[in-house]
């Protein structure tokens, strides 16, 4: 049996208001997403759910990579540092629990070649400071967010139920990441710097996964 995730907090907030998959229909717009899910990465999803699984956990240990590196690199702000050890910790549980439903259907964890999603978004990054740390920020802020629509968009399409449950209960901790790395980004910019830049690289965030990928993967 799956166990689902459990949340310090019941409630994600984007914008000031709360977020949830039993109060919101289509999240994207409150994930600052310009675009929902392909049926043809639903269609990747039902014929590979091995790969999706593989994949999933190699995510959830880059995720917590990336809010290391952020804890690293901007060692001076403490509430950044605070933050990110949040998600490192909470990342980390969803990498075991992901072992855990693989051991429990008899698969191996194993490398993936990943998808290009990632890298293309990286490649948006300005490289100047504080542009460089408003667009770190950001883009990790978009992949937590796309992975939250499609972790939503699972909880209702998996006809496995025990996946769809587990899928489901991510949910919440993927949008509260989400308006985590948002707020952040306003300690490098005032609010409408940031909020401008979020939507151009939403807009190519977007460009970029409509472009899919031929391996089935969680940003395919």
């Amino acid at each position: 049996m799956i166990a689902p995730v459990e949340k310090k907090d019941a409630w994600a907030y984007i914008g000031g208001l709360p977020l949830t998959r039993a109060t919101l229909t289509d999240p994207a717009p409150m994930l600052h997403l310009k675009s929902t899910s392909s049926q043809r990465w639903l269609d990747q999803v039902h014929e590979n759910i091995v790969e999706i699984l593989i994949d999933h956990a190699h995510c959830e240990k880059k995720a917590a990579g990336t809010a290391m590196n952020f804890i690293f690199y901007y060692v001076e702000d403490e509430d950044l540092c605070r933050e990110m050890s949040e998600i490192v910790n909470e990342e980390l549980e969803h990498f075991h629990m992901v072992l855990d439903i693989l051991r429990q259907r008899g698969e191996k964890f194993r490398r993936l070649k990943p998808s290009s999603y990632g890298s293309r978004l990286h490649q948006l990054i300005r490289k100047q400071e504080p542009e460089r740390a408003v667009d770190r920020l950001l883009v990790a802020g978009l992949i937590e967010a796309r992975s939250c629509e499609r972790f939503g968009l699972l909880g209702e399409k998996l006809e496995d139920k025990e996946l769809a449950q587990f899928f489901g209960s991510l949910f919440e901790s993927e949008a509260r990441h989400h308006a985590t790395y948002v707020q952040l980004a306003k300690n490098y910019a005032n609010e409408e710097t940031v909020m401008q830049r979020l939507e151009e690289l939403a807009i190519q965030e977007a460009e970029i996964i409509a472009l899919g990928d031929e391996f089935p993967r969680v940003h395919s």
